[in-house]
């Protein structure tokens, strides 16, 4: 097996797809073989009330919730499939961090051939059985 080159796009796409594009091309211009983002629903991960990190407060709108900000960030279906379309175009391979159960099955929907596994659920024995039961090649990361 080869070392693979993963950019790290995860939500520095800010919810606009522009940005989003511009990662993929950064990505593909400095030769990496694949570009990962972040796939997530706010509504799996946290509750409507719940507060930002005071960190994220000085570097958003510190008047919305953690809630509110993490649905800002979210792809949908049809961003993720024109995300995809450009990497084909511009040749390089999609990749997504699942983060929720119904993220996973979507990645799955669409092809995707691997997971990523984020640190924070390591121990999230669910998580990974429902990850597990699709039988694909896994990158874990370990913090």
């Amino acid at each position: 097996m080869r070392t693979l080159i993963i950019a790290e796009a995860g939500v520095n796409h800010n919810g606009n797809m522009a940005t989003a594009r511009k990662l993929i091309d950064v990505a593909a211009d400095a030769g990496a073989d694949l570009v990962k983002f972040q796939t997530f629903k706010a509504d799996c991960l946290v509750t409507t009330q719940a507060k930002k990190a005071e960190y994220q407060n000085h570097t958003t709108d510190c008047n919305e919730s953690q809630h509110t900000m993490i649905r800002r960030l979210e792809l949908t279906r049809e961003m993720h499939q024109e995300l995809i379309a450009h990497c084909q175009v511009r040749g390089i391979g999609f990749f997504s961090t699942g983060f929720d159960l119904e993220s996973i099955d979507l990645l799955v929907e669409l092809g995707l051939d691997r997971f990523k596994i984020p640190s924070g659920e390591i121990t999230n024995l669910p998580y990974l059985r429902h990850i597990g039961h699709y039988g694909k090649p896994i990158i874990m990361s370990t913090g």
